[in-house]
């Protein structure tokens, strides 16, 4: 199966209500347990959320309130707003942010980069959906030498069947350790590391 067309499947409209919803009724609920335990890094506010899912705040906020109660959640105050994140001390939290990974199609697509991309040395999902919001602009960032026209291939097969876009960005391993600091600023997930996958 093409690599980034297994990678991901729950970017679909609603391929994460397919395999959550036998679990989980609501589905603002999937939607912040995928955006914060897919990259628990990240925190987020009621407002942003309630912009980026295109609800109301009353309905994120009833979400927000009951995964905190259980402490899936964990919440901050800073200035006016109330900051969410996963709650890494929570246990059940390597099992949810294992499940998330799964439905994102993170362990597909390390078999994959592996096998069709050559020389790869780390793989990072980088912008927008490594903060956990679906744009429809997938980025990946990929270290080594990379088969171009094989990566080509499967960057324009997965965007006409996905509907989305896919950027990478190649970097051989000098470029990378010389933009590590600038990369370092913004959310970006590993998803495979040689000697490690």
């Amino acid at each position: 199966m093409c690599l980034f067309r297994v990678v991901f499947l729950l970017m679909k409209d609603q391929g994460s209500d397919n395999l959550f919803s036998g679990i989980i009724s609501s589905k603002t609920r999937i939607k912040l347990l995928v955006r914060f335990f897919f990259n628990p890094a990240i925190k987020s506010y009621l407002r942003e959320l309630a912009k980026e899912f295109d609800l109301s705040t009353n309905a994120v906020r009833e979400e927000l309130n009951q995964l905190t109660k259980t402490n899936l959640l964990k919440s901050q105050k800073n200035g006016r707003n109330v900051y969410y994140a996963a709650n890494p001390d929570h246990p059940l939290f390597p099992e949810l942010k294992s499940m998330v990974s799964k439905v994102m199609g993170m362990d597909q697509v390390i078999d994959g980069i592996v096998s069709r991309l050559g020389d790869l040395e780390r793989a990072y999902l980088i912008g927008d959906y490594a903060e956990g919001k679906d744009t429809g602009i997938i980025d990946l960032l990929l270290v080594g030498n990379i088969d171009q026209h094989q990566l080509t291939d499967l960057s324009n097969k997965t965007e006409r069947y996905m509907n989305r876009k896919i950027r990478v960005l190649i970097l051989k391993t000098k470029e990378f350790g010389r933009l590590l600091p600038q990369l370092s600023r913004k959310p970006k997930i590993l998803i495979w590391e040689r000697g490690k996958g």
